[in-house]
């Protein structure tokens, strides 16, 4: 198995997610010497499905982008930690407005990553959720998260536990219990998301 490069390669063009985000999936894929079906397993996701995304077709869900990047041995900043430029003197330690990466979702989430690189023992994140927008399934990880609700409405689930949340609520967990959330109101909902260790 060949051994996984510091950065990612630069993005073939400085568009959005779909037009580098596949190529990349797809590169790392071939350098672990993983098959379509194999890397599927692994990620418990369908051989079509990833052939979508390696083809750019379509937008990842929060819990497959993640678990492709688990099997794959990175965090989801791999794929994106060209994209966004940093003067020198920030490198390390400051993330200006303008410079943030960003991880676009289907159905409209975007994440944007509020540390600054290389990752330490946590990350902070800005997740916005259009009106209506869940994810797809529960999933779990090592760690433990917390967020802070901005503006709108936002609801959680972590086991068996449903939570209702707005405006100036916060919440924590460990990550390992099944999780998933959403928004059910109808403007947007912004959360500042921190979590340990890095998954972005």
């Amino acid at each position: 198995m060949s051994q996984l490069p510091q950065t990612p390669p630069a993005a073939e063009d400085g568009g959005a997610a779909p037009q580098f985000l596949g190529t990349r999936i797809r590169g790392l894929r071939k350098r672990r010497g993983m098959t379509l079906a194999e890397l599927a397993a692994q990620s418990e996701l369908t051989a079509g499905y990833i052939s979508q995304l390696e083809r750019n077709l379509s937008y990842p869900s929060i819990p497959a982008l993640f678990n492709i990047a688990r099997s794959l041995g990175v965090t989801i900043q791999w794929f994106f930690a060209s994209e966004a430029s940093t003067a020198p003197e920030d490198q390390g330690y400051v993330v200006r407005r303008n410079s943030r990466l960003s991880v676009h979702y289907e159905d409209g989430i975007v994440d944007q990553l509020l540390t600054p690189q290389p990752n330490r023992q946590l990350e902070i994140l800005h997740s916005r959720f259009p009106p209506g927008t869940y994810s797809q399934q529960s999933y779990s990880h090592e760690g433990e998260e917390a967020g802070y609700i901005l503006s709108g409405c936002f609801e959680l689930w972590v086991g068996e536990r449903h939570f209702q949340l707005g405006e100036g609520d916060s919440f924590s967990f460990p990550s390992q219990e099944p999780h998933r959330y959403g928004n059910p109101g109808e403007v947007d909902a912004v959360v500042i998301w921190v979590i340990t260790p890095p998954t972005f």
